[in-house]
């Protein structure tokens, strides 16, 4: 009777042990509890296509590049920044489709590069409480007056320019004074900085030509520069994309006028893929930089751009578009950060992230800039130093400097 028992003992007690072991089995296996994501969406209507594409991509590259950093970063703990783009050809309508789309899911922060865009737009930035980074477009009508809800990162087109004819100006030899040309895209972007950069350079003693205009894409340009030569430019300044100031430089070279005449131009002109196109026709271009060249990973926030593409794309491309997607995308990340640690992630808006932006006093973007932003300046960064291509290299020519302020006459 007793040995009957203590099998009926050992019995329960080897089967509560499967039940136990079963329970564990069905915990351990069972989905773990799931934990929302917090994340925080940049919108950005570029021209993803047609003629300005080459240039957009790069700047896109740098833009995700600096957000995929940041993120691994944790920049904002707990946090992901998560950027979606979309194309607007340089279309207004699909710049307005895509933008009230974006509102629709509840973005709050977009980058844009389209002044037709901007400006058709702007009223509904503040109605719908939208943050808008212009990045480095630099377009007068965007500058002044200043636009509430749009923040650039570039003075204007032609406060570049002067910085870069004063540079030309100082070392120029002949008594006489030089003559100038633009030549310019057949955009609101290629005419833009003209009639204030004409106004500065004939001050600083500039004989100022009539202005050339060429294609988008430009494929032959020699009856621009053939005048330009019977008219006797010195300097031309080519208000232009890759795709336009590559196929000028190799007519300039066909035709035998780069001993006659220097060039220079909007920093997007020039990199390492015009100058392999161009060769020894680059020699001596002059462009306005914001910040430090690709090469001078003396500087931490170069040295950050070199690693990361290494990292992320196994190459590196010196491209000035490059920067000019990385650059606006820290200032936005920290406005959104800043305006988290002040409203909490559940509080976050287009309010907050503006406020973070108006209180954005000289950010230091790792040592490749400062941004500052004031209510009647949007400018972002007003420092910047002339750079000119050399032996086929890409180097400073003259100190960082400040812009001089250029406000259009109304």
């Amino acid at each position: 009777m007793k040995k009957g028992i203590a099998q009926q003992k050992q019995i329960r007690i080897t089967i509560l042990a499967i039940a136990l072991t079963a329970l564990l089995l069905v915990g351990a296996c069972a989905p773990a509890p799931t934990v929302e994501k917090k994340t925080v969406e940049i919108g950005a209507i570029w021209s993803m296509t047609g003629a300005a594409a080459a240039t957009l991509h790069m700047t896109a590259m740098g833009w995700e590049d600096y957000i995929r950093y940041f993120n691994q970063q944790e920049g904002i703990p707990g946090v992901s920044v998560k950027l979606t783009w979309a194309d607007d050809a340089l279309q207004y309508s699909l710049f307005r489709s895509h933008y009230e789309r974006f509102v629709e899911r509840g973005i709050q922060a977009i980058s844009a590069h389209e002044e037709t865009g901007i400006m058709g737009l702007k009223e509904r930035f503040a109605k719908d409480e939208v943050v808008v980074c212009g990045g480095e477009i630099g377009y007068e009508v965007l500058t002044y007056p200043t636009i509430a809800w749009l923040y650039l990162t570039h003075p204007t087109l032609a406060e570049g320019f002067a910085v870069v004819a004063q540079h030309f100006m100082e070392n120029w030899q002949e008594e006489r004074p030089p003559k100038l040309a633009f030549m310019g895209i057949d955009s609101p972007w290629g005419y833009d900085p003209i009639a204030t950069g004409t106004e500065y350079a004939e001050g600083l003693g500039f004989e100022v030509l009539p202005m050339e205009v060429v294609p988008f894409v430009t494929l032959d340009a020699t009856t621009q520069l053939l005048r330009l030569k019977s008219e006797g430019a010195d300097f031309v300044y080519v208000q232009g994309l890759p795709v336009t100031v590559g196929p000028v430089l190799r007519d300039a070279e066909r035709l035998g006028l780069l001993g006659q005449m220097r060039f220079g131009g909007h920093a997007s002109a020039m990199g390492e893929r015009v100058i392999e196109m161009t060769g020894t026709a680059s020699e001596g271009f002059l462009v306005f930089r914001l910040t430090p060249w690709l090469s001078e990973t003396e500087y931490p926030g170069i040295k950050l751009m070199v690693d990361n593409q290494m990292e992320y794309h196994g190459k590196v491309y010196r491209e000035s578009e490059y920067d000019t997607g990385w650059v606006p995308a820290a200032v936005v990340c920290e406005a959104i950060g800043g305006a988290i640690e002040n409203v909490g992630y559940e509080n976050l808006d287009g309010l907050a992230i503006k406020e973070a932006m108006d209180s954005m006093k000289g950010f230091d973007i790792y040592g490749l800039a400062t941004v500052t932003y004031n209510p009647d300046d949007h400018r972002g960064i007003t420092r910047g130093a002339v750079y000119q291509v050399k032996d086929g290299k890409i180097v400073r020519v003259s100190d960082w400097q400040e812009v001089p302020k250029l406000v259009p006459e109304k």
